[in-house]
């Protein structure tokens, strides 16, 4: 009996998770469990609590369909959910790491890169944008990604409030979270003169009544609500397919290929690691080096 409670109050203990978490964070905890309870059922295994062998044989089936990135991404929504229940924990297990290293050995594959959106890109992507509402939006939300950096989180995130004039004309922004900061210490970057005048002109015609910095736009009214982060990569791709990119191209941008971009060109400018982790936010050293790859073939051909 309090094996089967432990089963179907799981969903109950992932609410805990809210205010703490992203959303994001905890739809991916509760998808990934259910992924893991539904294999436990279909294989006559008991999920809560689970057991060495029942979590190495769940990696392992897993590895089978999945990515490695994807097995792990689950592998610690079991041990979140073990912990939130009260339960012993059974993922630190030398076995468990053991699997992991199968999985990954079996599918030694190299991460998919996005294409970088660099400035001879965002120049042409800015200046094909139409003389209409969404074009001011989108040629504002393509400069302004380009210089700051930035996620597509953090740039659908943005409010007016966060942006503030200065003496020279240009802005400074402040980015108040991030996959990166997920307690909202902040990051201020800076924008050139032609970017605040794009956000200004995009502005005007939004209007002052709406806190978010971009919206959504409906029958030629800006809507008072954010945008989904989906619209970054879709107005990228829109962009690139408008002038005239080949598929291929156009598939490999995403709504990260702003802050790709943007890495790539500080690097080739002669700008160290340590001072591109700072525009840009980056915990991780391994994380920028992937995305500045191309941008080094460039700086020692």
């Amino acid at each position: 009996m309090d094996d089967l409670i432990k089963i179907t109050c799981w969903r109950a203990e992932i609410q805990r998770l809210e205010g703490a978490y992203a959303p994001s964070t905890i739809r991916s905890y509760y998808a990934d469990v259910q992924v893991f309870v539904d294999w436990c059922e279909s294989s006559d295994n008991v999920p809560f609590p689970a057991s060495v062998r029942t979590v190495c044989s769940f990696l392992e089936a897993q590895g089978e369909l999945r990515a490695p990135s994807t097995v792990r991404r689950r592998l610690y929504a079991i041990r979140k959910l073990h912990r939130l229940l009260g339960l012993p924990d059974p993922t630190y297990d030398e076995d468990i790491n053991l699997s992991l290293r199968r999985v990954r050995r079996k599918h030694a594959v190299r991460p998919k890169q996005a294409k970088g959106l660099t400035r001879d890109y965002l120049e042409r992507f800015i200046a094909s944008e139409p003389d209409t509402p969404w074009g001011l939006r989108n040629r504002a939300m393509l400069a302004l990604g380009y210089e700051l950096l930035a996620r597509r989180s953090e740039l659908v995130a943005l409010k007016t409030d966060d942006l503030e004039d200065r003496e020279d004309g240009t802005l400074r922004v402040l980015i108040r979270r991030s996959k990166s900061d997920p307690f909202g210490e902040g990051r201020l970057a800076f924008t050139s003169l032609r970017t605040a005048g794009l956000i200004q002109d995009w502005l005007a015609w939004r209007g002052p009544h709406i806190p978010w910095l971009f919206c959504p736009i409906y029958q030629n009214k800006a809507l008072n609500r954010s945008l989904e982060t989906t619209i970054v990569k879709r107005l990228v791709k829109t962009a690139a397919r408008r002038v005239g990119l080949p598929p291929g191209e156009i598939d490999a941008f995403s709504g990260h290929s702003m802050r790709v971009g943007a890495a790539q060109d500080l690097l080739c400018a002669g700008y160290d690691t340590a001072a591109i982790m700072r525009a840009g936010g980056w915990k991780s050293v391994n994380i920028l080096a992937r995305y500045l790859e191309k941008a080094e073939q460039n700086v020692w051909a």
